[in-house]
């Protein structure tokens, strides 16, 4: 997984990217109609029932606009909430407020829907060993965002991205000429580059869970679109050897009886690309 050093610079572009695609040359709504000096008091409402996720985040932004705006957390993140609750106050210059205003509610809005999707899950597995976690199915240029939302709403993290971790999925193996080689291969790619990263290997049927199990460092093993039965003859072959995942098309109705079949993890892209965004407004208090 990445450092939080990497994780905090990601957030750090993810807000500066975004405060010059909404500001531009400047806020001329605010400079219009609010002087440069006038004060101002705002509450994040919440219109909507689920768990709140990027109030952090939000303080990040408001620092960033202008590191002289207060922030009173009434509501921390990961925490249940429903329609009327008031989150946080914040408070500063009027046009400050107001040009942090979009990047705040965008951001809340949709990692607040990624966690309370995300509890969901963790609650169907409740009594399970089973561990969810989320995909590189993410909005591309906030993806820091949206794992961290995920972490909220009490899953886990798969790898941040095609550097921290080696996962050899059906086009890796198919083009490197077959399981076996693509492993060994990865093996000697990670030795000649003094490179230390745990190696994933995907899984499309039961011959191939036992070719996999042949080659020792592969961490986990990717059981992609097993139904139940062969999930739970994949997980008795594999046994102690490595961890395994669950993977694709797993639903709300689905998950729980492919946690009873034994594996580690269950991913799933759908905590991050099919979500609602949780209905939260910023009003002048």
């Amino acid at each position: 997984m990445i450092s939080e050093a990497q994780f905090q610079n990601e957030l750090y572009l993810i807000i500066t990217n975004a405060i010059r695609e909404d500001i531009g040359d400047g806020d001329h709504s605010s400079l219009a109609c609010i002087p440069k000096d006038a004060k101002g008091k705002a509450k994040l409402l919440v219109k909507d029932e689920g768990i709140i996720a990027g109030v952090d985040f939000a303080k990040k932004v408001f620092h960033y606009v202008d590191s002289d705006m207060t922030i009173e957390t009434l509501i921390p993140d990961g925490s249940k909430v429903s329609h009327g609750d008031i989150v946080f106050y914040v408070e500063g210059a009027s046009q400050s407020i107001l040009k942090s205003e979009r990047l705040v509610l965008n951001a809340m809005q949709r990692m607040s829907a990624i966690a309370t999707k995300t509890q969901s899950f963790v609650k169907l597995l409740e009594g399970t060993n089973t561990k969810i976690l989320d995909t590189r199915k993410t909005t591309p240029g906030i993806r820091a965002l949206e794992k961290w939302a995920v972490k909220i709403g009490g899953g886990e993290n798969h790898r941040f991205a095609l550097y921290d971790m080696i996962m050899l999925k059906d086009n890796h193996i198919d083009f490197s000429g077959g399981i076996t080689e693509a492993i060994e291969k990865t093996k000697n790619y990670l030795r000649s580059h003094d490179l230390d990263l745990k190696i994933i290997v995907e899984a499309r049927n039961l011959d191939e869970i036992d070719e996999i199990l042949k080659s020792d460092g592969v961490y986990r093993i990717l059981i992609d679109n097993f139904n139940f039965d062969e999930t739970r003859e994949a997980v008795k072959r594999i046994g102690n050897k490595c961890l395994t995942e669950s993977s694709g098309g797993i639903t709300e109705s689905t998950i729980r009886s492919y946690a009873e079949c034994g594996v580690n993890y269950i991913s799933s892209g759908a905590l991050t690309h099919s979500v609602y965004n949780m209905d939260l407004s910023l009003k002048a208090v």
